[in-house]
Parts: structure tokens; C-alpha cells; sequence
């Protein structure tokens, strides 16, 4: 199913430009049955990248574009009365799909974030009372202008924790900008993305990647690297037990796109600050210092020894 995983990447590369490590880190989260959450300007593709993943992997997808006025229920769905029946009836909301684009979600309304949080942690969607699974596979793909535009706010901890990773794509270089202005000159570089795997397919993977093999001492690398954010004197609030389980699953799915059926401390090291980095609090010591959450994780995996590789 490697091969699969290949082609995928090399369909959305037909609509994404000189971002090759982001669509492979969105790919690893998709396997890993995590959700990822871009923070980013406006304008530079992620909402192409979004789409060429659901176009590729021919899944259902829906988007909304969200601002102070859009409400839970435009998320979750709601109930209406049914005269005929007498009997209240579900309507779906967005949420209710393959892959969920919750476009600009630091715009919208502390309320209407939240309800996201059942549906990301349980893969379900509890209204009335009665809860409505979701489609499987199931993946949120969330972006964010950077704090400090205007109109946005603060995402709750509780919902950063819930994003397994958080990228950001950045502007391309030049000669890649170059390659998007041809490319828009034309056909819609979208229309040229093929089914590459089916949601069935998706699935066989994501099992595949949760069998990777990881030897009793990754597992405790993991436990010591995670363990550092918690007791740096400079970070307030280390990551949770929910940032090692991402960690452990997004070095799978490294090691899985890598051709291995077991871990590495490489797998590990690639994709910690990515993991880990949204999940910390600094205190303000740190932020006087000019010192950064990047900077002290690349102080952590110099610090923390790794183990010896152990195959299967």
C-alpha cells in the first residue's frame, strides 16, 4: 500500500507547488487518524492543498468559511420537527463528512470552535442526545491567519491539543512562484488531480501504519522527550499524554511512507516540533529572552540521548 501512499503525493503535487515535506506531513496525519491545523497568511494554498488531498484520495468533503456569525449547528447539524411523522429529524451538518475544511476557524465564536471538540477527539456528533458517527476515514483540516489579525482569537488549549500537528506552508520560492503563475495560466491545476485511493483504501493504510513496529526503548525516548516540555524551567505547560500518543503515531506513519515496518529515532526527531509545539505554554521569562518553543525543543532532542536503532 506503499505504492498508493506514493501516488497520492504525486497527485496533489499537480495542484501544490513546492511544498513536497507539507504534503507529505499532511499524508503521515491522515494515516496517523490524526487532524492537522495550518497557520498561515492568507493566499499561499491551503485550501488547494485541502482540496487536492479529498480530490486524490476521492473522498467527500465539505468546507465552511468561518466568521463571527456562523453558528454550531451550521457545524454539527441540528433537529426539526417532522409534521408527517411527528418525530424530530437530523439534518447533517458540515462536520458530517470525509475530510472537513474549517477555513479561518480562529474568526469564528468561542461556541461554534467547540463544537468541533466531540466530534475530533470521538469522531462522532452527539445531537438531541443521539450521536451520529462520522464516515470513515475522518479528517479536519483547520487553518488560522496568525494571531494578530484582525478579527481573530485565541484557539482554547483544549482545542490545540485535539490537532495532532500544526504546519505552516510559507510563501514559495521564487522559481516555484514562477511554476504557479504558468501553471494558472491554464487549466485549473486542480482539474488535473486523479483519484489516486478510495476511502477503503485510506483505511488498509491507516491499519498498516498502526502496526509499525516501535521497540520498548522509542517508547521510553518518547516518554523522556515529552516528559522535558514538563519540566523546562521556561515552559509553563509541557505537552499532554495526547501529544505522545500523536508523536508515537506520526513516527509510524514516517517510518510507514519510508518503506519500514518499524521505528527509528529519526521517524521520532522529524516530526516532534510539529507534534509538540502548539501544545506548550511559555512563561514569561521566555518570551523577555527573545527565546522561542522551537528553540527549546531543538534544545530537548540535543539533550535527551536517543536509543540505540532496534529492528524488528
Amino acid at each position: 500500500m506503499q505504492e498508493k501512499a506514493l501516488r497520492i503525493i504525486n497527485e496533489v503535487k499537480k495542484a501544490v507547488v513546492g511544498k513536497d515535506v507539507i504534503v507529505r506531513k499532511v499524508l503521515m496525519v491522515i494515516l496517523a487518524q490524526g487532524h492537522i491545523l495550518l497557520e498561515d497568511i492568507p493566499g499561499v494554498g491551503k485550501t488547494t492543498l485541502a482540496l487536492a488531498f479529498s480530490k486524490a484520495m476521492s473522498l467527500d468533503y465539505k468546507r465552511v468559511q468561518f466568521t463571527p456569525d456562523v453558528m454550531p449547528t451550521d457545524v454539527t447539524g441540528f433537529s426539526i420537527y417532522n409534521k408527517a411523522t411527528g418525530l424530530l429529524e437530523y439534518k447533517p451538518g458540515a462536520a458530517l463528512c470525509n475530510l472537513f475544511l474549517a477555513d479561518e476557524i480562529n474568526r469564528t465564536s468561542s461556541k461554534t470552535q467547540s463544537a468541533l471538540l466531540e466530534v475530533m477527539e470521538e469522531g462522532s456528533i452527539t445531537v438531541d442526545g443521539i450521536a451520529h458517527p462520522t464516515p470513515k476515514p475522518y479528517i479536519v483540516i483547520a487553518t488560522q491567519n496568525p494571531i494578530g489579525s484582525v478579527g481573530t482569537q485565541m484557539l482554547p488549549d483544549s482545542q490545540l491539543d485535539r490537532f495532532m500537528v500544526r504546519l505552516t506552508m510559507g510563501y514559495p520560492e521564487l522559481r516555484d512562484e514562477v511554476e504557479i503563475l504558468k501553471r494558472k495560466q491554464g487549466e485549473d491545476p486542480l482539474e488535473s488531480v486523479q483519484k489516486a485511493a478510495d476511502a477503503r483504501e485510506i483505511i488498509t493504510m491507516q491499519n498498516e501504519t498502526d502496526t509499525v513496529y516501535l521497540s520498548d526503548d522509542l517508547y521510553a525516548y518518547i516518554a523522556h522527550l515529552v516528559s522535558a516540555t514538563r519540566e523546562n524551567s521556561l515552559i509553563r505547560l509541557g505537552a499532554s499524554p495526547r501529544g505522545s500518543i500523536a508523536l508515537v503515531k506520526m513516527a509510524q506513519a514516517n517510518a510507514y511512507l519510508s518503506g519500514r515496518d518499524y521505528v527509528v529515532p529519526k521517524d521520532v526527531q522529524s516530526v516532534f516540533t510539529d507534534v509538540v509545539e502548539h501544545r506548550m505554554i511559555l512563561k514569561p521569562q521566555a518570551k523577555i529572552g527573545n527565546v522561542t518553543a522551537a528553540g527549546l525543543l531543538r534544545d530537548i532532542l540535543r539533550d535527551v540521548p536517543a536509543p540505540a536503532v532496534a529492528q524488528k
